[in-house]
């Protein structure tokens, strides 16, 4: 299978071109900060936001994925400007989407959010929102077959997010992970590689054209679940420091996951293991393998 992914040198991308590239011929397009060939793909450097970088790609594709569109009309630049063709077309979206607080699991095809929200994140929100509606335009004009994918809180190796990465750092470092002692709020994360393996599964998958899929762990977890995942991967490395959340920002902890009840949400990851075949890591698991990956970055 030809894939012609845009994006792909950063985390998720980086995890699905390495897995990709073991079967499929790949092509990755983006700005060339960090070199991809070492994976045996084709890497084009350009902005991928510039009509000129995608009227030099004359090959037909079977595939785009896309892991750089933020803002309306980034769909729309790639696949109109394509000199090529291709026949599919996977956006990676966001379970942000789905409009907040309604207390019900979110199923693919629960409400999306229609309201803004200040700042970057209510910018990325109604991006992705807008982006996915292009998306049905565009292809449909193209007669091109789509798939939407709304990953949950992605965590594994390579994440440059600050999430779990400043935590195993901590550990590490520090030899400390705090236990946050009152926070209610919940979330899903999803380990990258599974994340990965989606995609490729979609791309296998006939069925899974036109539709959208949620992608996320079991379940939801919470901080207490979050520390005793992080203290078993460390083992007898760091020792607990117990805080409340308002102790925490002030020592400069970073908290990166819904620390209240009223901001979190569930989302319904049932679609993805019928239609798709995908299990996911468990927590324990994935941290492990996190921690294993970081702690050398960070003992170096």
């Amino acid at each position: 299978m030809k894939i012609l992914v845009i994006g792909g040198s950063y985390f998720f991308g980086r995890v699905f071109v390495m897995l990709a590239a073991k079967e499929h011929d790949v092509t990755v397009v983006n700005r060339g900060t960090y070199s991809m060939e070492e994976f045996g793909v084709r890497q084009v450097r350009g902005d991928w936001r510039d009509p000129e970088v995608w009227r030099r790609l004359t090959e037909r594709y079977d595939a785009v994925v896309d892991f750089c569109a933020y803002q309306p009309g980034d769909t729309a630049c790639a696949l109109e400007n394509l000199a090529g063709d291709t026949a599919r077309y996977l956006l990676i979206s966001t379970v942000d989407v789905y409009r907040r607080g309604t207390g019900a699991l979110l199923r693919e095809d629960a409400p999306l959010e229609d309201r803004s929200f200040p700042g970057e994140a209510g910018e990325y929100i109604l991006g992705k929102k807008a982006l996915e509606q292009e998306t049905r335009l565009v292809c449909s004009r193209r007669e091109t077959a789509w798939t939407i994918i709304r990953p949950a809180i992605l965590y594994g190796p390579y994440n440059y997010a600050p999430r779990e990465s400043l935590w195993i750092r901590m550990a590490v470092q520090k030899r400390r992970i705090p236990r946050i002692t009152d926070a209610d709020g919940f979330f899903q994360l999803v380990y990258v590689k599974d994340a990965a393996q989606a995609l490729l599964r979609c791309l296998e998958t006939p069925g899974s054209c036109g539709q959208a899929y949620n992608l996320c762990q079991d379940g939801v977890t919470d901080y207490e679940a979050f520390w005793e995942a992080l203290s078993q991967a460390a083992g007898a490395e760091a020792e607990t420091v117990s805080m409340t959340a308002e102790e925490a920002a002030k020592d400069g902890i970073p908290l990166p996951f819904p620390v209240y009840a009223p901001e979190s949400e569930r989302y319904d990851n049932g679609k993805s293991k019928r239609e798709l075949g995908i299990s996911y890591l468990p927590l324990g698991e994935g941290m492990r393998r996190t921690y294993n990956a970081f702690q050398a970055v960070y003992r170096s």
